[in-house]
């Protein structure tokens, strides 16, 4: 676990390769259970079998919004103990984003004591008043806490924190040391490294990679959250080949890689529905069933209930078809 003192140092040397953001498998009536066992198998699959260097935990694509805070606490702590049984030096990220400071400072003293290595905040997703406010935010939780912390800045909020935003919560904030940013807008981050040269940021608009960035140093060499066990499986790893050329600068080979691979073609043939409710064009989500369906595909075990928790909607028929279909595409089920 790294320390507030500590963070940013510790950043630059652990802070690299695939981070799986975990789904969470229901069960029960309404979904009102979580499947353990499910769970366990897919911390497990993630860390042992896939050697995947990084877990993200409790965070968009587990729904948080949907987990009680005792919920929340035991995904993270099962997380832990499969993962570090599976391989003892995996990096434990945790997201601990709650409307509440007060539930946030619950769920961060929890991650440090259950050895979480990095606590990431989303900013807060009701009645931020701008960067001011969420600086305030971060402030209460690291006079409180001792662990490194990161930002997650995700359009899911309704708020996305401005480049010189985030770059003050760095300078007021030791502690700060990482930002995933999930809004897509490239140009921005590369504000943000200028504004803050030793931020970890982790780019969600992949076409960075290709052009050159993690070489230049504004982008991480760690995918701080994302569902990397959706894009490959143990006997065809396309994603994971294509990560590590990224990784050691072979960028002609990792574009070459991606089109023949079919990666290129996979994202086109899923479409949007990760990210996107039709009903709400205009929001950005992490649809928990279709990611939890797409699981399903490829065999993961998702829980007796296959759809998200409410406020969510269940996934209908056209986007299990697409899905489907892009997997055969793929490669990666059988035709």
């Amino acid at each position: 676990m790294a320390t507030a003192k500590d963070a940013r140092e510790w950043a630059r040397s652990h802070l690299r390769g695939i981070g799986d953001s975990l789904y969470t498998p229901f069960c029960g009536v309404d979904g009102d259970d979580i499947d353990w066992d499910a769970y366990r198998a897919l911390v497990r699959h993630c860390v042992g079998v896939l050697n995947h260097p990084l877990l993200w935990c409790t965070s968009g694509i587990a729904e948080f919004w949907a987990l009680t805070i005792d919920e929340r606490k035991r995904l993270l702590e099962v997380a832990i103990e499969e993962g570090r049984a599976a391989n003892p030096d995996v990096v434990v990220q945790a997201c601990t984003a709650a409307t509440a400071a007060k539930d946030c400072l619950e769920l961060t003293r929890h991650a440090q004591e259950a050895g979480a290595d990095i606590v990431y905040i989303q900013t807060p997703m009701m009645e931020a008043h701008g960067g001011v406010g969420v600086l305030r935010f971060f402030r209460y939780i690291a006079d409180r806490t001792d662990i490194a912390l990161g930002m997650f800045n995700s359009p899911s909020s309704g708020y996305v924190l401005t480049p010189a935003e985030s770059a003050e919560i760095f300078d007021e904030i030791a502690a700060v040391c990482a930002t995933k940013e999930g809004a897509f807008r490239p140009a921005a981050s590369r504000l943000l490294h200028e504004l803050a040269p030793g931020l970890a940021v982790w780019e969600c608009d992949k076409t960075v990679y290709r052009a050159g960035w993690l070489r230049d140093g504004v982008v991480c060499p760690a995918q701080l959250g994302t569902a990397g066990y959706l894009f490959e499986t143990a006997a065809h790893r396309p994603f994971s080949e294509y990560w590590e050329l990224i990784l050691a600068d072979k960028l002609i080979e990792a574009m070459d890689h991606a089109r023949d691979s079919g990666l290129d073609q996979f994202d086109l043939d899923m479409g949007s529905w990760f990210t996107c409710y039709p009903g709400r064009p205009d929001y950005f989500t992490h649809w928990g069933g279709a990611f939890k369906y797409a699981a399903s595909v490829l065999g993961l075990p998702i829980g007796a209930y296959p759809h998200s928790r409410p406020p969510q909607a269940e996934l209908p028929a056209e986007a299990k078809a697409q899905i489907d279909a892009a997997y055969r595409r793929f490669g990666l089920v059988g035709t």
